[in-house]
């Protein structure tokens, strides 16, 4: 294989992975057929099965692509020294950053939570990802800086409220500037840090 020719394929897998998210973002999953993929491609319909083996394969090649950028995004210079305040801020404020910079990314990956096409490697970035929240949630429990609450319910509660906030901006509903995310953020901070008088 030429280097061109590497290129040129490479080029191909990128056209048909963009225009599936676009897609699948808009119309979702069952609302997306292969042909359409392949029009706004700009590929033959036959050519999205020499990279992907079905519509379940491009679906969960976007799945664990973006929510390991998403996950990267988060993680970048995270304070794990710091108090929980501080990496709630950093938390709430790279997940907007991302929303923002893409939407598209981030609408899909709400679509496609925990959906049931999704196969098992797309599980295990999810379950990871939902571990690594729980397991803040529990450090900072533990500690007394938040409310105690069952399992994975303060973790939901703030990626709850984040996906309301960045619906509510796609919507026109809210304010969701810079004084809008800063509201935001301390309302999350009042609802899971633990009250004074415990």
């Amino acid at each position: 294989m030429t280097a061109s020719h590497k290129t040129t394929s490479e080029d191909k897998r990128e056209c048909i992975l963009t225009a599936a998210l676009e897609l699948f973002a808009e119309k979702g999953f069952h609302g997306t057929a292969v042909p359409e993929i392949a029009e706004r491609a700009g590929v033959a319909a036959g050519t999205i099965y020499r990279y992907f083996v079905s519509k379940e394969a491009i679906v969960n090649a976007i799945y664990q692509r973006q929510k390991a950028q998403l996950l990267a995004a988060v993680m970048a210079e995270f304070p794990f020294e710091g108090e929980a305040r501080t990496q709630i801020h950093h938390f709430v404020s790279k997940v907007l950053a991302f929303a923002r910079r893409h939407p598209q990314a981030f609408q899909f990956l709400e679509l496609h939570h925990h959906a049931p096409y999704l196969d098992d490697k797309s599980r295990e970035v999810e379950t990871s990802v939902v571990s690594m929240a729980n397991e803040f949630v529990a450090q900072h429990e533990r500690a007394k800086v938040l409310r105690k609450a069952p399992d994975g319910v303060l973790a939901a509660m703030v990626w709850g409220a984040l996906v309301g906030f960045v619906r509510a901006g796609w919507e026109k509903r809210a304010d969701t500037g810079e004084k809008g995310e800063v509201a935001l953020e301390d309302a999350i901070w009042s609802a899971v840090r633990r009250p004074t008088q415990d």
